[in-house]
């Protein structure tokens, strides 16, 4: 099966397993964990931080981040299809008892206005005050998108002077930084927290990370504990995770490229359904409003064509690349995804 259902299903390489087995371990939970260590304080100073604590999953670290940030009862701001607030289940409200308002944008690509304009902080003793923003980057339901570095800088400028923090949710901040060039130190300094994912696009099995100062990270690391998540000789998928910086970044230009290859060729069917012009990095959304078949048969009929996708709504069909997907695989998708697209709408 070709499964382009998401960039967390790829498989560790050999080497990758290479590098695991020969880790140095030790208690986490004690501190002990010399290669968990190591790719804390690397990835920290890559982000330009002070500390960094692994996590088994980029929810968790999303999680133990906006916590720091927003009391109980507070208000985080972020857009209404980011991850945060569709994908982790409620888990800011059920864990931290944060509240959420959100701003809706066209593939959830950031404008500093947007947030600005609902943003109510030190809204007094009647209404629920804003105390922090989160940005997604790139944004997973919008389709990989972007975020423009001058729309997060203005928002860091003007949210200063409101009083409010930000939070980037950068679980794919690293094909973001491929498609712009734009560093990762540049990334980080807009942000007081940032979490990143190790096991999307970069091939690594499992792992996340939280990043921020030092008095942050050491209340996420008694956080983690307390939601279970307190880990013992983690060092085997912290060495995937650094096999995965030393090796799996700049290969991310070839899922991007792979990505745009099945947009242009259902555009070239059916253009309404998906702009390769927007496919800023590995996610193609392909919006099949008006067809006669819903994206769950199309689905349906991708997996009798061994092709293994994700209808994330009736009408919406998402496809992921990744570095198990190779050029042919995506060849043959581009065999099989147009024709079955073009006869959705002649059906």
């Amino acid at each position: 099966m070709i499964d382009l259902r998401s960039d967390t299903v790829t498989k560790p390489s050999e080497a990758m397993r290479a590098a695991m087995s020969v880790a140095e371990v030790g208690d986490d939970v004690y501190g002990d964990d010399a290669t968990a260590n190591s790719l804390e304080e690397r990835v920290a100073a890559l982000f330009g931080f002070e500390s960094g604590l692994f996590t088994p999953t980029g929810s968790l670290a999303n999680q133990l981040a906006i916590r720091q940030l927003v009391k109980p009862g507070e208000e985080l701001i972020t857009e209404t299809f980011s991850h945060i607030v569709r994908a982790e289940l409620g888990a800011g409200a059920a864990f931290s008892g944060i509240t959420t308002r959100t701003w809706e944008s066209p593939r959830g690509a950031l404008k500093a206005t947007d947030p600005l304009r609902i943003a109510r902080p030190d809204s007094g003793p009647y209404q629920v005050s804003s105390t922090a923003i989160a940005v997604e980057n790139t944004h997973n339901f919008g389709g990989g998108t972007v975020q423009p570095l001058d729309e997060i800088k203005n928002l860091r400028n003007e949210s200063l002077k409101l009083g409010l923090t930000m939070h980037l949710d950068g679980a794919r901040i690293w094909n973001a930084h491929v498609a712009t060039g734009v560093s990762f130190l540049e990334y980080g300094k807009y942000f007081d927290t940032v979490s990143v994912c190790f096991s999307k696009g970069l091939g690594a099995p499992v792992g996340s990370m939280v990043l921020s100062n030092k008095e942050r990270i050491a209340s996420a690391r008694i956080w983690r504990k307390r939601y279970g998540a307190g880990m013992r000789q983690i060092g085997m998928l912290a060495a995937a995770a650094h096999y995965a910086l030393d090796n799996n970044i700049d290969r991310l230009a070839q899922d991007h490229s792979n990505a745009r290859s099945l947009a242009q060729a259902v555009a070239a069917v059916a253009p309404k359904v998906v702009n390769p012009d927007e496919v800023d990095t590995n996610i193609v959304v392909l919006d099949l409003a008006g067809a006669r078949t819903s994206a769950s048969e199309i689905n349906t009929q991708l997996k009798e064509a061994g092709i293994l996708g994700s209808s994330i709504g009736p009408t919406t069909l998402r496809l992921v690349t990744h570095l198990d997907v190779s050029a042919a695989d995506v060849a043959k998708v581009n065999s099989v995804l147009p024709e079955l697209v073009e006869r959705a709408f002649k059906a």
